[in-house]
């Protein structure tokens, strides 16, 4: 039986993702980074494939974001793949956290880890004719806050401080949530402590 979903039915955002340090102590770093992070205010559920981060808005990028500086913050090579989501059609399981604060959980202990990241994003706000207006506004966005580097095929370059980079991708995340759009979806792919050289030339 086919059920009917519609989109926009709920203000939870969540974010599924990978995390992958190069390196052979991959499984410490992801776990101690797991048991670091404040994630009291989220829920949150990992299998053998990703983790999965639901709530409001600010308490997700704030936990994820989290995260990844734990697992960078040894000088590993770390890969984030990850795509960020409001107003999937049924998803509700999460609705109790959406009552929590809006004082974010980590921000003072992430605020201390210092960070250089390279990132390809792309946003998809669905359900709009004018979507590319939305998408080309929040790249003025992210060149106004210094982030922008390039446009790729099929994503958008940013470099600089993680604190800054996770910035440009949760405003840039809150804007398409209010235009017209009822359901946003955002990927992110991020790199830190590559021995590889940039090329953004």
């Amino acid at each position: 039986m086919q059920e009917n979903f519609l989109c926009g039915t709920s203000e939870i955002t969540g974010c599924r993702f990978s995390i992958y340090p190069m390196t052979d102590r991959f499984a410490d770093v992801i776990l101690s980074a797991l048991k670091e992070v404040d994630t009291s205010k989220v829920w949150m559920e990992t299998d053998d494939v990703s983790t999965c981060v639901r709530g409001r808005s600010n308490h997700v990028f704030d936990v994820v974001k989290a995260i990844y500086l734990e697992t960078v913050k040894h000088g590993d090579h770390v890969v984030f793949n990850g795509t960020f989501s409001n107003g999937c059609p049924g998803d509700t399981a999460g609705d109790a956290y959406l009552a929590e604060n809006e004082e974010r959980a980590n921000e003072e202990s992430a605020a201390g880890i210092s960070q250089e990241v390279a990132v390809q994003f792309a946003l998809y706000p669905m359900g709009i004719p004018d979507y590319m207006n939305v998408i080309m506004d929040q790249v003025e966005l992210a060149k106004n806050q210094g982030t922008f580097t390039k446009g790729v095929h099929y994503a958008s370059r940013l470099d600089g401080d993680a604190h800054s980079v996770f910035k440009t991708l949760e405003d840039a995340f809150e804007n398409c949530k209010k235009s017209n759009s009822a359901h946003i979806v955002m990927t992110v792919n991020m790199s830190a402590n590559s021995p590889s050289k940039k090329e953004t030339e």
